[in-house]
């Protein structure tokens, strides 16, 4: 995918919002301001949350490595101009990002954010 395939795709997950934070990353969230992806993280570079057990896995990949500052919440980082997964599995791992962070939210504001997965 490329940079504004990702910037379409975040954004057309329920509830998705972007921000510029920390210079120019611009920061997807989902109920204000839990964060699921980060563009520019760190200079040319995508990062988001995976599940805990596959850490691990993701970070043994050749190009993917975890997201410095957030590799305690499980999150990894990997080169935004071209990453080492696929378009389909690029999508897949984000859209579970953000149904990561949606579901540690109360169920009030879970109501609409939750995707069959």
């Amino acid at each position: 995918m490329t940079r504004e395939e990702i910037f379409a795709f975040c954004l057309q997950l329920p509830g998705a919002r972007v921000d510029y934070k920390w210079g120019s990353n611009q920061v997807f969230s989902v109920a204000h301001n839990k964060m699921f992806a980060i563009v520019d993280f760190l200079g040319d570079n995508l990062a988001f949350k995976v599940d805990d057990a596959l850490f691990l896995g993701y970070t043994d990949r050749p190009g993917i490595r975890p997201a410095p500052y957030l590799a305690r919440a499980h999150w990894i980082s990997m080169s935004g101009s071209q990453p080492p997964l696929n378009d389909e599995e690029l999508g897949e791992l984000l859209k579970r990002s953000h149904q990561l962070v949606v579901r540690r939210l109360s169920r009030k504001q879970q109501v609409g954010l939750l995707l069959d997965l």
